[in-house]
């Protein structure tokens, strides 16, 4: 079973990598596009290559409209995008100074309290994103400049919140049953300590 949560999550986080490339691409395109429009009109009223800074900016060289929508939309769903893979490997970081010298027992049982309460909080943001999506449908509310609805970014988030929320789910499960059986069920692949 946890073969199937570790593809899962990895997946969502090869789909947050796919997106999360796409808009650092549309960043440095629109940044280079307004340096050089910066650069056009610079051109244009000193009169020096007068006719390069104005074939420029004719052309249309500018930053990409609506970037900043993208990105924002963008990034929400790549933050739960790798949080999934994150959770299943331990590799969240941790603070372990006080808890490493408590027995092991204590050490599952607080790994154990902590899953659960980040499942718990993971289903809450999905409910809630879920909520914000359906309020954002109901009024058609859009994007400023590219009037895209806005509760595609919420959907595109919320897709990514409640596969976040379901291996954070079976992770506290996991933990809570290793504490039970005293058997080790996932093993932290080298979590940042």
């Amino acid at each position: 079973m946890t073969r199937a949560f570790l593809t899962l999550a990895k997946i969502a986080a090869i789909l947050g990598g796919i997106v999360l490339t796409f808009l650092i691409l549309l960043t440095v395109v629109s940044v280079t596009g307004r340096g050089l429009n910066t650069l056009g009109h610079f051109l244009v009223n000193s009169g020096m290559l007068a006719g390069v800074g104005q074939g420029m900016l004719d052309a249309g060289v500018g930053p990409v409209m609506g970037d900043f929508e993208l990105v924002e939309a963008g990034v929400a769903f790549c933050i739960f995008a790798f949080l999934p893979l994150a959770q299943i490997t331990g590799a969240h970081a941790t603070v372990d100074i006080l808890t490493m010298q408590l027995p092991a027992w204590v050490t599952r049982v607080l790994s154990m309290i902590w899953e659960v309460l980040f499942a718990v909080v993971l289903i809450v943001i999905a409910w809630k994103l879920y909520e914000g999506m359906a309020g954002k449908m109901r009024y058609n509310e859009t994007t400023m400049l590219l009037q895209f609805p806005v509760w595609w970014s919420y959907a595109l988030s919320l897709s990514g919140a409640v596969i976040a929320a379901v291996v954070a789910v079976y992770v506290a499960a996991a933990r809570v049953s290793e504490v039970v059986t005293g058997r080790v069920i996932l093993h932290a692949e080298g979590g940042a300590h």
